[in-house]
Order: structure tokens, then C-alpha cells, then sequence
């Protein structure tokens, strides 16, 4: 584990920007962007202008480690270059921690859930990021309903991947999302609360993890994990919120960072001047770092 990485990401102010759309969510991320599917044939293509995308983000002088402290990264982001150099590598000697999102997507919901689907080649990623400077990882699982033992697998499977992933020597990010339309949203996170504070409990004192979970519907519902000793930081998705918004609550919530991924780019379009869009991605990256470090009383 890289000890400066750790230090940063425990200690210094900002929020980690989430860049790992993958497959299926590649499509809308470039809709979004402004490049429409008549606009690639293949999914070579496809991930190459999403990489374009993602590289116009982390070279823009707007993208700087005194406000973005970490940020996420797909496979293939990875894998390709950013001026020369492999995206983890330009983004850590650039100051900022990276991190590589390893789930191969959600099973089928059950139980009112969707558990991550298997992933038989962990390993072999594993050991290709600690290669490209990656301190460590992001996987998501989806908790749909108030189902205790949905919500019990869901967490039994996140620790069981995770501990494979401290053994490799990179941190973790623990990812079990709550819809923000779920029924009964504030008891699911309580309870959600209760049982990743039993895991965490069960960890040997030199076994870190992150947490990335939705903003609470009661505020400080997360504190109990965020004081947490071999918690390292808790960092909040936008889930669907609007940036506005995720900003307002997330403000609430002492502690807690966001780690937004929509809420980033749905202001940034293709056909934008470099100008234009290092302002709009500034002032984005502004709002959401002081929604992180600045909370409200």
C-alpha cells in the first residue's frame, strides 16, 4: 500500500470524482456528453470517445488534487493512455489517488436485492493495477427493498471480495447502494449501518476499507462507520440526485465526501471550447468540493 496515497486520501480535503461508466452505462454517459450511438459502430469505438471524454476531464487545468483527491477508474480506462502515460499513472503523478472500479455488473434482483456477479479473473486484475499505481477499488452491489437477508448477503459478499482485495495490498471501496426511491430508504440505512459495523468489527486492525453509500436519508446516519478505525473515508454517490441537491444534503452529513459520477459531467458537452468547458467542469468541481469540506451547523 502506498503510505502518501493512504495519508491523502485519509486526511486531505475534497472529494473523489467517479469516471468508471462501463458497458452498459457507456451509451448514456456519451448521450449525455453529446455523442450519439450513430456516432460509433462498434464498442471499440464507443470506449475510445468515452476515453476521450474522460481524458478532456483529468487534463483539464480545472482537475487539480487540491479539490480532487482521488477518482475512479473502468477497466479500460486503465488500460489506455492519457498524454503518454497509463491513466492511473498520469492521475497519481498528478497528485491524485486512483482507483479502479472491479464488479462485472449485478445479478438478477432477489430477495430485494441485486448482488455483484462472480468474478472469476479478480485476480488477475488485481495484479495489473498494482502495476499502474491504483491504490484500490470500487465494486457496487443495489439494495432495492427493506429485506434483511437480502441486505445481509449483500454485505457478507462485499466483505468476502474485499478481504481478496486487501491481500493484494490495495484498499477496498465497499459500495452497497440504496435506491433513493426504495421504500422505508432511512430504515434500509439504518440497518445497513448496523451490519457493516459488524463486519468492520471482525477486521484485523491492518485491514482498510472504504464505504460508498447514498447520502443518508437521516442525516450523520453514517457516522458510527465514518469514526470507524479501519475505515480510511465514507464518500457519498448522487445516486440520481441532482447536483444541486446531492450538494444541499450532502452538506448535512459531517464527514462525508462525495464521490459523484453523473452529478460531475451532466453539465459537460462534446461540442463545448476548451474554455467553456474547463469553466462549467470548474465550477462543478468547486460546488461539489465545498459541499464536502464545508458543512452546515
Amino acid at each position: 500500500m502506498n503510505k502518501e496515497q493512504l495519508n491523502k486520501m485519509k486526511n486531505d480535503k475534497g472529494f473523489i470524482a467517479a469516471l468508471d461508466q462501463s458497458g452498459g452505462s457507456t451509451p448514456k454517459a456519451l448521450r449525455g456528453y453529446g455523442v450519439n450511438e450513430d456516432q460509433y459502430n462498434n464498442d471499440d469505438e464507443m470506449f475510445r470517445l468515452v476515453h476521450e471524454m474522460r481524458t478532456r476531464i483529468v487534463t483539464s487545468p480545472s482537475f487539480t488534487s487540491d479539490k480532487v483527491i482521488g477518482a475512479i477508474l473502468f477497466e479500460q480506462t486503465m488500460d489506455r493512455e492519457v498524454e503518454g502515460q497509463h491513466t492511473g499513472d498520469y492521475l497519481a503523478n498528478k497528485g491524485i489517488v486512483p482507483f479502479l472500479k472491479i464488479d462485472k455488473g449485478l445479478a438478477e434482483q432477489k430477495d430485494g436485492v441485486q448482488l455483484m456477479k462472480p468474478m472469476p479473473e479478480l485476480d488477475a486484475l488485481l495484479d495489473r493495477a498494482t502495476e499502474h499505481k491504483i491504490f484500490g477499488t470500487k465494486m457496487r452491489s443495489n439494495i432495492l427493498e427493506f429485506n434483511k437477508d437480502g441486505i445481509d448477503q449483500v454485505i457478507d459478499q462485499q466483505f468476502e471480495v474485499a478481504k481478496q482485495i486487501i491481500a493484494k495490498g490495495l484498499v477496498p471501496i465497499i459500495e452497497p447502494e440504496v435506491n433513493i426511491d426504495a421504500e422505508d430508504k432511512a430504515g434500509i440505512e439504518a440497518y445497513l449501518t448496523e451490519v457493516i459495523q459488524k463486519h468492520l468489527d471482525q477486521l484485523n486492525d491492518d485491514e482498510l476499507v472504504m464505504l460508498k453509500l447514498t447520502i443518508p436519508t437521516n442525516k450523520n446516519q453514517f457516522e458510527p462507520l465514518i469514526n470507524h478505525p479501519n475505515v480510511v473515508r465514507v464518500v457519498a454517490l448522487s445516486g440520481g440526485y441532482s447536483r444541486e441537491h446531492a450538494n444541499e444534503v450532502l452538506k448535512t452529513n459531517d464527514g462525508l465526501i462525495a464521490s459523484f459520477s453523473r452529478a460531475l459531467i451532466n453539465d459537460l458537452r462534446v461540442s463545448q471550447s476548451d474554455e467553456e468547458f474547463d469553466k462549467i467542469l470548474g465550477e462543478t468541481i468547486d460546488s461539489i468540493y465545498d459541499a464536502s469540506v464545508n458543512k452546515v451547523q
